[in-house]
């Protein structure tokens, strides 16, 4: 077998044969040739390029000019959205006067109020306005502490949670704290149509 010193006519792997990270049209292929540099300075001193080897194009020129005059933050809606961020911010939302319900472990946390049920577990958040809410249902562990709420929505969906009370004795509390919320901000439509004479 005959081997060839010197520059072969076949050219090694480029693209995703060769370099993982290679991405067509983003990623130019990664070669490490000694040809691709002298290439490189040659290109440095051909005629219609800059200094660096890159061809000088006026829309290349133009484009960090086209950058500059539109900065961030200049159109009128990016303006709105920011202004409506402050406001948000500056402005809590003023709470009005009445019940609220608020129980938590280490892991798990339920908030009802005017605003609706917010249920937490480790870093997971979900929010029910009370118009999105069709059932809300607690239950009791027969042994143990864990005490169980569940909300129901419309669609047949369900979303339990579980909170470990520090006894017994608190879940008689948390359900007459729950009922004063849900009396108060939740309608569930089930009132009965006046009689028609």
């Amino acid at each position: 077998m005959e081997q060839r010193i010197g520059s072969s006519s076949s050219k090694p792997l480029e693209g995703a044969g060769f370099d993982p990270a290679f991405i067509p049209g983003l990623t130019a292929p990664a070669t490490g040739r000694e040809e691709d540099a002298k290439d490189t300075k040659d290109a440095k001193d051909a005629p219609g390029t800059d200094g660096d080897g890159t061809v000088a194009d006026a829309a290349t020129e133009a484009a960090p000019e086209a950058e500059e005059s539109e900065k961030p933050g200049d159109s009128p809606a990016a303006e709105t959205v920011e202004a409506a961020e402050e406001s948000e911010d500056d402005e809590p939302e003023p709470a009005p006067e009445g019940p609220v319900f608020e129980a938590s472990d280490r892991r798990a946390a339920l908030v009802a109020d005017h605003r609706g049920v917010r249920l937490r577990l480790d870093d997971q958040e979900c929010e029910f306005r009370w118009d999105e809410i069709g059932a809300v249902e607690t239950e009791t562990a027969r042994f143990g502490k864990r005490y169980t709420v569940t909300v129901h929505t419309p669609d047949r969906r369900w979303y339990p949670l579980e909170i470990d009370a520090d006894s017994r004795s608190r879940f008689a509390e948390w359900d007459a704290a729950l009922d004063k919320v849900l009396d108060a901000y939740f309608d569930d439509g089930a009132e009965e149509p006046a009689d028609r004479a």
